[in-house]
């Protein structure tokens, strides 16, 4: 037997949304859509680091979305993103994000 575990997905943008009739996607569904096109863009190299990668490339906006949102607040984005303050900050510093 298996247990499901759902996380909070972000299908709902963080700012009040423009009226418009478009479906919105969940976040998944757009990463898998990059990620696909990025092998298929690979053509028949081998990727590296891949996991890194593609931390690096979510994990910088994740945070500069957030801090934008709380107005630079750190307390108010460490709940946010459910991240002790400490270890945002290391991130912020990581990324290089004031």
């Amino acid at each position: 037997m298996t247990t499901e575990i759902t996380t909070p997905s972000l299908e709902k943008p963080l700012e009040k949304p423009q009226e418009h009739n478009a479906t919105v996607q969940p976040l998944s569904d757009h990463i898998k859509m990059v990620l696909e096109n990025y092998f298929k863009d690979l053509d028949g190299h081998e990727p590296a680091h891949l996991y890194q990668l593609v931390l690096q490339e979510i994990e910088r906006p994740l945070l500069e979305t957030v801090m934008k949102y709380t107005r630079g607040n750190q307390s108010k984005a460490s709940i946010v993103l459910g991240l002790n303050r400490g270890t945002l900050r290391k991130k912020l510093k990581q990324y290089d994000i004031r």
